[in-house]
């Protein structure tokens, strides 16, 4: 009888613990406090190194137990849990405790995960720009389930039922700061996905980016559908026009849907593909009068006499065989040259 009752005394002294560390993070979580707010009280309570990493992000929270940034290199993980939500792990918590275990860490470590699960739910990772490339993809694929969509758009921080516009970028600079370029008083997120950069954002505005980035606008409230218009878009970019957004393509963009090889064999496209290879320059006269529909405007472009590109429209209208001056002739040309830029950015796996 002594034996069970200091058993019994033992296990309501457990009780009485682990009910107290339920009503702590309980009151945490009713105050709505954020990742690194739970870290510090989490770090006080366990009275050692406390600890939150997100898979999605790779952020990494360590606090000691009076609030500060913990050392580096971290002490040994004496225990740790997963932060589930929605039945998926999305990161772990754990203490740096440098001696064993004690009994109540278990249960700590439990409600410490709940209270970051609900944080990550409510406020959503931390506003960078950079974001774990698998999670981009999981957000914009075709392929993925919509409600791992959900999952993966909340957990880069977009809510649930708003609209993500999505942007296609071929850079030479750094991604984020394109991306901050492109939405820079709201949440958006950049990853690299098959040798382009994908730009998430609430809202995106091109204005503000500079020479030499190319860019496409998906239109489609979907992300997955903006996706693909926005690879799309970026195949239709070129020097003259560095931004383009699909919506303004029109019935242009259908090109884009047609196989390789039935754009390559057209007439039009290869007689392109031939003034190409055979004088570059006659390309570029071309390419702007396409673009502004007049001989005097495309001489302005060009920075030359108009006389002087009237003789060089003549002998491309010659190597094309077709008729430059008719607005259907205009038309042909613009759509063969769009065409034949297509063969040369043929798309990538998403």
């Amino acid at each position: 009888m002594e034996a069970l009752a200091v058993r019994l005394s033992g296990l309501d002294s457990y009780v009485e613990g682990a009910l107290r560390v339920v009503g702590f993070y309980d009151t945490l979580m009713r105050r709505r406090v954020d990742l690194p707010a739970l870290a510090r009280a989490s770090a006080g309570l366990a009275e050692c190194v406390a600890g939150i990493r997100l898979h999605g992000t790779g952020r990494v929270i360590r606090c000691t137990p009076d609030g500060g940034p913990a050392p580096v290199p971290p002490l040994p993980q004496s225990t740790g849990a997963p932060v589930t939500l929605d039945d998926e792990v999305i990161g772990t918590v754990w203490l740096e405790r440098p001696g064993p275990p004690l009994p109540l860490d278990e249960v700590l470590l439990d409600r410490f995960g709940l209270a970051v699960a609900a944080a990550v739910e409510r406020y959503g990772p931390a506003h960078t720009t950079m974001a774990d490339p698998a999670l981009v993809e999981l957000a914009i694929s075709a392929d993925a389930d919509e409600a791992a969509r959900a999952r993966a758009l909340r957990l880069l921080g977009f809510p649930a039922g708003r609209p993500v516009r999505v942007a296609a970028v071929r850079t030479a600079l750094p991604l984020d700061r394109i991306g901050a370029l492109l939405c820079p008083s709201r949440p958006v997120r950049a990853a690299p996905l098959a040798g382009i950069g994908a730009v998430l954002a609430a809202g995106l505005d091109p204005a503000g980016l500079p020479s030499g980035v190319r860019a496409g606008i998906g239109a489609a409230d979907h992300p997955a559908r903006a996706w693909h218009e926005a690879r799309t878009a970026l195949r239709f970019t070129t020097a003259r026009e560095p931004v383009l957004h699909h919506a303004g393509l029109g019935a242009v963009a259908l090109l884009a849907d047609l196989p390789p090889d039935t754009l390559r064999h057209n007439p039009d496209v290869a007689a392109i593909a031939r003034l190409a290879a055979a004088d570059p320059e006659a390309l570029d006269t071309l390419d702007a009068y396409c673009a502004t529909g007049t001989l005097r405007r495309a001489a302005d472009l060009l920075h030359l006499h108009h006389s002087s590109v009237a003789r060089r429209l003549d002998q491309i209208a010659g190597a094309l065989r077709i008729d430059l001056t008719p607005p259907a002739g205009l038309v042909r040309a613009s759509l063969a040259l769009r065409a034949w830029r297509l063969l040369d950015d043929e798309p990538s796996p998403a």
